[in-house]
């Protein structure tokens, strides 16, 4: 599997100097199976960059799943411009509890008078499905879920082909039971010996204290999995809309310290935009 990082801020896209490194974009992974399949992770503004580069590529059939139904994970879709192309094949997988129906999330992105062109008018071919907490494939990669602990609900993916796993848990309080999530042993388990983890990692400790119950977890907690579970490489994820790309080297520079105190040989990179990681 290749993984290319189109996104990794959270809450919505930002601009400026102070922010090239890691990049103003919202949530967007892009998959490559072995065997070439495509599957993309949230339709955040990264999607956009990503949508400009598949309408120049012979490949034509798109697996996008969403992780929930919040603005910055679903602000993409619209201007995503495989969808106005009737040579695409596009199918969307998401947690069918997030809200009514995968659809219709994508429905309310594209209304009038929020705007202008229908989902109901693009040219591709579109198909809907609801993967609640069931397991799914594509390709060669099997792919398996578990809700999130997060407001308005969501699910966490894990994707694995030939030995190799990469979990993907955005938006994820790991110290608050949300009514829809899970325990954190259930999230170590989910993440268990994954080759690959992206996991949110907004919050300082200090911040968290006026943010508890948002969704999101404190960087140190989220290390504090990746090590319980025995992944052998973390991506702090969903970067906090106002963090620089300098307080952001502090917070991979702590993680990293972290790490070597528990002894542990784990690896921990701070996504950013353009990242590529090969398992």
């Amino acid at each position: 599997m290749l993984i290319r990082c189109w996104g990794a801020r959270g809450s919505i896209s930002v601009s400026g100097k102070e922010f090239l490194k890691y990049g103003g974009d919202t949530s967007c992974i892009e998959v490559i199976s072995g065997n070439g399949d495509l599957i993309i992770l949230d339709a955040g503004t990264g999607i956009r960059a990503l949508g400009n580069r598949l309408v120049k590529e012979e490949r034509r059939t798109i697996n996008l799943l969403l992780s929930h139904a919040h603005w910055d994970h679903l602000s993409g879709f619209p201007f995503f411009k495989p969808i106005y192309n009737k040579d695409f094949t596009v199918k969307v997988f998401g947690p069918q509890t997030t809200q009514d129906s995968v659809k219709s999330i994508l429905s309310k992105a594209m209304t009038a008078p929020y705007f202008p062109i229908e989902l109901e008018d693009i040219n591709a071919e579109i198909t809907f499905l609801g993967m609640g907490n069931k397991g799914y494939s594509v390709g060669s990669v099997k792919i398996t879920t578990i809700p999130l602990s997060h407001p308005n609900q969501g699910s966490g993916y894990r994707l694995a082909e030939e030995g190799k796993s990469f979990v993907f848990l955005t938006d994820n309080e790991l110290t608050l039971h949300h009514p829809t999530g899970m325990d954190y042993k259930d999230y170590v388990n989910f993440a268990k010996d994954a080759d690959l983890l992206f996991h949110d990692s907004e919050f300082t400790r200090e911040e968290y204290k006026l943010t508890k119950g948002w969704g999101h977890s404190v960087y140190n907690d989220t290390v504090n999995l990746a090590l319980d579970a025995g992944v052998k490489r973390l991506g702090l994820f969903h970067h906090n809309q106002d963090r620089t790309d300098a307080e952001v080297e502090r917070i991979e520079k702590e993680c990293k310290e972290q790490i070597a105190k528990k002894g542990s040989k784990m690896k921990c990179v701070a996504v950013a935009t353009g990242m590529e990681f090969k398992l």
